[in-house]
């Protein structure tokens, strides 16, 4: 069995969820969508609501950085 180190943050399991924000428009979410599209890229979790999803799906399915949309 392991156990956490002296000091360690126990926290982050109680924080509030923060809102969702796509990266590409702006559009804020108060609570989690499932419809919502999440991307990595260069080692960031980016999300986009789903009229950007939408309007982009064949450079997402291409698997384009956002960058070339």
């Amino acid at each position: 069995m392991t156990s956490r180190p002296v000091g360690s943050d126990t926290s982050a399991s109680t924080a509030e969820p923060q809102p969702l924000v796509c990266a590409r428009c702006g559009t804020r979410s108060e609570g989690p969508k499932p419809t919502w599209t999440c991307s990595v890229e260069n080692g960031t979790r980016q999300y986009f609501c789903d009229t950007c999803s939408r309007e982009n799906l064949r450079a997402i399915e291409g698997r384009l950085d956002s960058d070339w949309w």
